[in-house]
């Protein structure tokens, strides 16, 4: 049972976060078939965030921005490669929760380093090495690590519902993090992924689940070749990934396919069952009114938009935007939202709700979502980011595609650090309310120089800003 601090009752806290899941594959944010009945009933009984977004649109990166609030190049784990003791010494939100209160767990994906010893912050602790396996996987129970029996989402399912339907006589957290929907692959200590035995793999009782369905490909699914007419930065990239070790990957996972993204919709399937065992636990304990419950995704995904898959590192919105949908009406109200928000705002609303101060909040870069509770306009709020990104020597067909971008409501700005030495070379512009769908780069349009100026200008305010100085 939660209890009240001061006058103000603290409400449990649940986070429910996919691998690899981008904006449109939950029905209610738009899959074509794809049935979530659990998922959709949070963003129908509390708040769907529509322009929801992350700053760094990969696993390890994002995921430090969201238990710390922080931009990539603050909090410093900038890829996916080894760096368990950085992991160690985050500035990790559930600490601050420990602080007030809380009874914290961690139940599933953590990868910010390769280790699944338990971190700073939990008192409970569920977690796999790597990227871990679908079928009898590897997961380490608070630091007793061994192989167990079973489909990978219906035992996080498992351990998440323990710890909710414990004796509590504190407030909890709990950070659920599935595994689902990334493939099965196996993880070299470099960082590096080679195909597993099954690639996306399906819970046996939902295997022909959505077959001869289709999924309508966007209008900027498009060749290697018409890509290259408006994005030069990715001349050299796409020449390597052609290459027979690039092609391994893709060929492996099918991607952009029918039945890929039909394989994927499938796996979710089982994540949305334990969302609705979460529901069922709340509603029997009579917490659920006293229970904040978001939902989301780590990354964006993209199949075969701006001729990229299998992808999610890049900043079009298919890399960036994720489906963000948060319930605690009680606080925050109902409805949908369309301002900006960011996977670092987590963090602030998470310690926010649980009646910390501005000194709990101060390393992070985030605002708390609260500010939404009767507005969709709150005053002051947000009206650019920066989206960053770390080129890395675990994925050779991306060397020297760092970039630091700009969205505003209307533009994008992507600045290829290593492509633009001296100026905007390969640089890409978009104007989002004329061409949503990133087709058209104006960077180079006369027309448009001021706007690149301006855009450039904002960019370095967001860097200066990002890194605190």
């Amino acid at each position: 049972m939660t209890r009240k601090r001061g006058s103000t009752r603290q409400p449990n806290l649940i986070i429910v976060l996919i691998d690899d899941l981008r904006f449109d594959e939950v029905g209610f944010c738009g899959h074509p078939y794809m049935k979530t009945p659990n998922i959709d009933r949070i963003g129908a009984e509390g708040l769907n965030f529509v322009n929801a977004f992350h700053t760094t649109p990969l696993c390890s990166p994002n995921r430090a921005s969201i238990v710390t609030g922080q931009y990539a190049s603050r909090h410093g784990i900038i890829d996916n490669v080894a760096r368990e003791g950085l992991s160690h010494r985050l500035d990790n939100y559930h600490r601050v929760l420990q602080r007030l209160g809380y009874v914290t767990a961690h139940v599933g994906k953590w990868h910010m380093g390769n280790s699944a010893t338990p971190r700073p912050g939990y008192d409970r602790w569920v977690s796999f090495p790597g990227h871990g396996g679908i079928v009898d996987p590897v997961l380490n129970i608070d630091g007793d690590e061994r192989q167990h029996e079973g489909y990978v989402t219906d035992l996080l399912n498992a351990h998440a519902l323990e710890f909710i339907e414990r004796k509590h006589d504190r407030p909890f957290s709990l950070f659920l993090a599935h595994k689902a929907v990334h493939p099965d692959a196996f993880q070299a200590p470099d960082g590096t992924l080679t195909p597993g035995e099954g690639g996306y793999i399906v819970a046996p009782r939902h295997m022909d689940l959505y077959r001869g369905e289709h999924f309508p490909p966007r209008p900027n699914v498009m060749t290697v070749e018409q890509a290259l007419r408006t994005k030069p930065a990715f001349a050299e990239a796409f020449e390597l990934r052609a290459k027979p070790e690039g092609r391994a990957v893709m060929d492996w996972i099918q991607s952009g396919s029918d039945e890929e993204i039909r394989l994927r919709a499938a796996m979710m399937a089982s994540v949305d069952e334990g969302v609705g065992q979460i529901f069922d636990s709340l509603e029997r304990q009579g917490i659920l009114e006293e229970t904040v419950l978001l939902f989301l995704g780590d990354n964006g995904y993209f199949f075969g938009e701006h001729g990229l898959g299998p992808e999610r590192r890049f900043a079009y919105e298919e890399g960036i935007r994720t489906p963000f949908l948060l319930r605690y009406p009680r606080r925050l109200g109902t409805g949908e939202r369309k301002r900006m928000v960011l996977a670092l705002d987590i963090a602030p609303t998470m310690v926010d709700l649980a009646g910390g101060k501005a000194r709990d909040m101060a390393t992070m870069q985030g605002s708390s979502l609260t500010a939404f509770a009767d507005s969709d306009r709150p005053k002051g709020w947000r009206r650019s980011f920066m989206c960053e990104y770390f080129s890395e020597n675990a994925m050779p067909w991306l060397h020297g595609m760092t970039y630091k971008a700009v969205r505003t409501e209307r533009y994008k700005y992507i600045h290829w650090v290593q492509k633009s030495p001296t100026g905007s070379e390969a640089d890409e512009l978009y104007d989002l309310v004329e061409d949503p769908h990133e087709m058209k780069n104006l960077a180079r349009s006369r027309s448009h120089a001021q706007t690149v100026a301006k855009m450039r200008k904002e960019l370095g305010r967001l860097v200066t800003a990002s890194l605190g100085l």
